[in-house]
């Protein structure tokens, strides 16, 4: 296992690359307000087949946290650097919120560079309705710091039954929301409220699996079915009694669908 900061042509970007150096590479990219540990219970499942890596987006984690505002297509660019400095030229990507909107910037913009694309929990566009509520985010960490986002964050990503046994996997994603830091997650949620990828997704051409938990409110059924009608011949998953971090709430059901799919692509010629 390699676990490193490195200097790309963009940013310094914390890393880590696990398993056997002749599998497919599975690239992970986390959401907003966590890091890459976000994908601990993914590991297991996938590196009998595949070598894992994962990394910390821009101003999260041990990345580095460049003055805000960001551009979605910048954070795309951080994460074609990392593939460049690790001399790895294709990935299937699987992303989570933030990460599956990183995902689609780079199926639009460097399509050569993917094997296949997981859209998790996400969206292809960002609503004017939901602009209120992200302004109202951004001044709330400004003015009292992360923390006092924590518990409104948890109560969107997990069920209440999840919650109320506060396993460690939730006590977990709390410590990563409360140590992301302001600046960094400030300028993340500036670049996620510009997205506007939906009209552009029928050039998509990848294999595409879509995974939604059918109780999540913030990227809801509907936002992963919009996209699935535009990528021809994706596939959709509905996790039921999941909220936004399926891959956490319902690891076993995710790790199925995720190595099943991933597990059914062809090869990749050299």
């Amino acid at each position: 296992m390699m676990e490193a900061p490195i200097r790309t042509r963009t940013i310094t970007t914390r890393y880590e690359l696990s398993g056997a150096a002749n599998q497919p590479v599975v690239m992970l990219s986390h959401s907003l307000g966590a890091d890459l540990s976000m994908w601990d219970r993914q590991l297991a499942a996938l590196q009998p087949g595949f070598r894992v890596l994962r990394y910390d987006t821009r101003g999260h984690g041990g990345s580095e946290v460049a003055p805000p505002p960001y551009r979605l297509e910048e954070l795309v660019e951080d994460a074609v650097a990392l593939l460049d400095a690790l001399e790895i030229p294709r990935v299937h990507f699987a992303g989570i919120s933030m990460g599956g909107m990183i995902g689609q910037g780079l199926a639009l913009g460097h399509p050569q560079r993917l094997l296949s694309l997981c859209l998790c929990s996400t969206a292809a566009v960002m609503p004017e309705a939901a602009q209120p509520v992200i302004q109202e985010r951004i001044d709330i960490a400004r003015a009292e710091g992360m923390p006092a986002l924590v518990e409104g964050t948890l109560a969107r990503w997990f069920t209440p039954t999840f919650l109320k046994s506060r396993p460690p996997e939730v006590d977990a994603i709390g410590r990563q929301l409360r140590a992301t830091p302001v600046a960094g997650y400030v300028g993340c949620t500036e670049a996620i409220r510009r997205l506007d990828y939906l009209d552009r997704l029928p050039r998509i051409g990848l294999p595409t699996l879509i995974v939604v938990g059918a109780d999540d409110p913030g990227t809801p059924v509907s936002a992963s079915q919009a996209i699935h009608e535009r990528i021809r011949g994706s596939r959709l998953a509905v996790i039921p009694r999941a909220m936004h971090l399926a891959n956490i709430e319902h690891a076993g059901i995710f790790n199925r669908t995720l190595v099943d799919f991933l597990s059914g692509i062809e090869p990749a010629a050299p």
